[in-house]
């Protein structure tokens, strides 16, 4: 099941990544990708591990971003590509079965390519301009959402991203979208996960059952 709240990692440091990703999981996160660029194979692994423990204890779900090897040898619950990384067929064959593929996309043809290549989800954005992500894509806004959804109508979860406070959410649910991804809005205050949910109609009972699929598997 794909969250309809996925949390990306922000920090200026490991520590400060992983201390957020605790932070989000013991507010009520139930999806969690790190996010990380630029670092050495064992230390991106080292702090894969540490991320998957902690989304472990609070039975969230880990996305790895990028490292589809990595998110392999950790047992991440999946990996999220970004337009330039491995081809999403190729990931999959590498992965466990039951491991999630992600995409990223910007445009109509992006979401095509992507969806023909077999991929669970798709981030769609940016929403708006954000400081988060360098070599940023051109902004949808609502109506570029509501475009691409149109030009589509593909049933495939689309997960809106890129600079999204909590009071967009009203307005970016209405387009059609699935979901939403945020990294610095819960970041500078791991309460508003709640609101959040409750915005995104994300329920109790489906929290429960979340763990409780967790506790059989």
């Amino acid at each position: 099941m794909i969250s309809k709240l996925q949390y990306i990692s922000q920090g200026d440091s490991l520590k400060e990544h992983l201390d957020n990703i605790t932070n989000a999981c013991r507010s009520g996160a139930d999806w969690v990708q790190l996010r990380l660029k630029n670092l050495e194979y064992e230390t991106l692994l080292k702090t894969a591990e540490k991320a998957r423990e902690i989304t472990n204890q609070y039975q969230a779900r880990f996305i790895l971003n990028d490292h589809y090897k990595i998110a392999k040898t950790v047992k991440a619950d999946g990996v999220h590509l970004g337009k330039t990384d491995a081809c999403p067929m190729v990931v999959r064959e590498h992965l466990y079965s039951w491991q999630f593929v992600g995409g990223t996309a910007n445009t109509s043809q992006d979401c095509k390519e992507i969806i023909d290549k077999k991929v669970d989800y798709i981030g769609l954005g940016p929403f708006r301009f954000t400081k988060t992500k360098t070599n940023l894509s051109p902004v949808l806004g609502l109506d570029g959402y509501i475009n691409v959804l149109q030009s589509l109508r593909i049933e495939i979860p689309m997960i809106a991203i890129g600079g999204i406070t909590l009071n967009d959410v009203p307005e970016i649910i209405k387009t059609g979208v699935y979901g939403i991804a945020v990294s610095q809005e819960i970041t500078q205050d791991f309460n508003q996960i709640k609101s959040f949910q409750k915005l995104l109609g994300i329920s109790k009972f489906q929290e429960d059952l979340w763990n409780t699929n967790q506790n059989s598997i």
